[in-house]
């Protein structure tokens, strides 16, 4: 899977810009607050359907504009394609796909996989649950749109609950609406648990070994998945969607009588977590700054592995502000990670010996230059 070009239309601070990409490395370089991470963002934004950066969407049209528009070709194994995105000054947004509208956004999970690292993805080791929650669903979403639909399923049943939760007092037959409630919760839970549990068994193997590799083989990851449900986690991995959905429904039912006291339901994939162990420690509590983003940098690039081996091909790699933090040699390394799939990287300076197609970016300009022969003249004007 293949960027081809990008053209951005009043999208951030860029008021008109075309850029194209090259199959492997391509490095956007320029000063600070140039519009770098601007154009990752608005790649990831034709992928996942929403920024990284802002639940706000009118902040991605420029300022006096109407709206903006990202229009992104692609080129997969099989055929070339093209994504037209437009965002409205009141942040309502539309999606194209080969002129054709999409109705709903999961309809655009699988034409464009992207794998994005930033700075920001260090909270997913050591902040609240809720960020490992956000990544195994993005992750999965891509891999698989019965996902998404099951997620959204669920969410929106959990809502209901949660609503009749917390009127259960005023409300009559209380128990007869949340047998239904809690029946489809256990039903699309169990498919959003069994699937999560096998994609963090894989990711395990997979961004271990990245993290060995990173750390100098100084340090070993363990990744492992952390449930609600009343029983070994240990032994979670052996047991399929059915028995899953009846230890869900029985623990959900058990725990109704204290979710009515408290007004919202306290078991389900909604609760759970991944644990993140280096060196036999949970990292989530003892984890340095560094190894926050080694533990980040490795899961990022085993979800690129999981992608690549489940739909057949690489999805493009984007990698934010990343070499800033990295010595030469462990430079280096990532490169020689990231070698065989596309990969778009931001920095401010590029010193590297390597094959890749440079673009330049300053105040909302773009200008691809493959041979990077103006690189320190540009950066000094």
């Amino acid at each position: 899977m293949k960027i081809l070009s990008l053209e951005l239309n009043n999208f951030r601070n860029y008021k008109r810009v075309n850029v194209d990409f090259d199959d492997g490395l391509n490095v956007l370089y320029g000063k600070n607050a140039s519009g770098k991470t601007n154009m990752l963002e608005s790649i990831y934004l034709c992928s996942i359907f929403h920024s990284p950066r802002t639940v706000k969407d009118k902040e991605m049209v420029l300022i006096g504009e109407n709206k903006a528009t990202v229009s992104l070709t692609l080129k997969t194994k099989y055929k070339k394609q093209t994504i037209n995105l437009q965002i409205d000054d009141k942040g309502k947004k539309k999606v194209l796909v080969d002129n054709i509208p999409l109705n709903r956004a999961g309809e655009l999970f699988g034409v464009l996989g992207v794998v994005f690292f930033s700075p920001d993805e260090m909270k997913l080791v050591k902040e609240s649950p809720q960020e490992r929650r956000r990544f195994m669903d993005v992750g999965l979403s891509q891999q698989q749109r019965s996902y998404f639909y099951s997620l959204q399923r669920y969410n929106k049943t959990l809502k209901q609950k949660n609503n009749l939760l917390k009127e259960w007092s005023k409300s009559r037959n209380i128990d007869d609406m949340l047998d239904v409630w809690d029946a489809c919760l256990a039903k699309e839970g169990a498919v959003i648990m069994s699937k999560r549990i096998a994609y963090i068994d894989t990711l395990n193997d997979a961004a271990s070994r990245f993290h060995n590799a990173i750390s100098s083989e100084k340090e070993s990851l363990k990744l492992s998945y952390e449930s609600s449900l009343v029983f070994d986690n240990e032994n979670i991995k052996k047991t399929n969607t059915e028995e899953i959905e009846k230890k869900l429904y029985e623990s959900i039912v058990s725990a109704r009588a204290k979710d009515k006291e408290i007004g919202y339901s306290t078991v389900g994939p909604h609760r759970d977590d991944i644990k993140i162990e280096i060196n036999g420690k949970d990292s989530r509590k003892f984890a340095s700054q560094g190894q926050q983003r080694t533990v980040a940098l490795a899961l990022k690039l085993g979800e690129v592995i999981i992608y690549k081996n489940e739909i057949g091909e690489a999805p493009v790699l984007l990698l934010d502000d990343v070499l800033s933090e990295l010595d030469i040699d462990r430079q280096k390394l990532l490169l020689d990670m990231t070698n065989g799939f596309q990969t778009v990287i931001t920095c401010t300076e590029f010193n590297l010996d390597c094959e890749y197609n440079g673009i330049y970016v300053m105040d909302g300009t773009a200008k691809n230059n493959k041979r990077n022969e103006y690189f320190m003249s540009a950066l000094t004007d």
